[in-house]
């Protein structure tokens, strides 16, 4: 029988090497097709974040 509380190693708490820590939340809707390709990505949500981040360095150069 499954543990109703869930795995022990899944309770503890997130580490990152990052500069500063991913605390924040973003819900964004996106077509079929772009999540499909996402999907086939690595790391998905690395992959969101830099692109996101790359977007906001190049709107800050203009």
């Amino acid at each position: 029988m499954p543990n109703p509380k869930g795995h022990p190693e899944n309770l503890k708490p997130f580490k990152s090497e990052r500069e500063e820590s991913l605390s924040e939340r973003l819900n964004l809707r996106v077509t079929k097709t772009m999540k499909e390709e996402l999907s086939t990505k690595d790391d998905p949500p690395e992959f969101c974040r830099r692109a996101i981040q790359e977007a906001l360095e190049k709107d800050k150069e203009k």
